[in-house]
């Protein structure tokens, strides 16, 4: 009797505790299909003001898209957003968090893509085993324009890694990720 208790009381506790997976899993496709969503619509962005990076990034060991938005108050700031990091070899997708903080004086709301390209496998596993950070000191580079058309709007950050930035006015000339770091979502992978 005490047996067919406990396996009743099993069934029931496995039935009440059903739902909450399925809305957690749910909740998970949910924040992927928009992380997916988003990544999407930065690279259109993306292409439609410099097409020529369509073929970097096609051929490139891999590359992240991330959706961010920043508030500055007056001498301090911050940004958080969302983001996934592609592989064009093994096509795995991996979702990140950046978060940052901003210094200087300024006011304001404003939303920020960024894509990185990975031309090395190297580069790629760095950036989504161990995160980035860009450290405060804005130690980034200028346009690569002499690298040739390819590159043309983007800053690179360390060889063989590029980064577009799209602001609400376009393709920003310079990279305003300083004190921003980059991580495993771990809640969506």
């Amino acid at each position: 009797m005490n047996r067919r208790f406990a396996i009743v009381a099993a069934m029931l506790l496995s039935l009440s505790t059903a739902p909450v997976w399925a809305q957690d899993d749910a909740a998970i496709l949910q924040g992927r299909l928009e992380i997916r969503e988003a990544a999407q619509d930065t690279l259109s962005t993306l292409y439609e003001f410099q097409p020529a990076a369509r073929q970097l990034i096609e051929h490139a060991a891999g590359y992240a898209v991330f959706s961010s938005v920043g508030i500055k108050l007056l001498f301090a700031g911050g940004q958080q957003g969302k983001g996934m990091v592609i592989n064009n070899r093994t096509h795995r997708q991996t979702f990140m968090k950046m978060v940052g903080l901003q210094a200087g004086l300024g006011f304001g709301i404003a939303k920020t893509r960024l894509v990185f390209v990975f031309e090395t496998e190297s580069a790629l596993r760095g950036f989504t085993n161990q995160g980035w950070e860009f450290g405060a000191s804005g130690a980034l580079s200028a346009a690569a324009e002499s690298q040739g058309g390819i590159f043309t709007g983007s800053v690179s950050i360390s060889p063989g890694v590029f980064v577009y930035q799209i602001t609400d006015t376009g393709l920003a000339a310079q990279i305003t990720a300083t004190g921003t770091k980059f991580f495993k979502d771990d809640a969506l992978n």
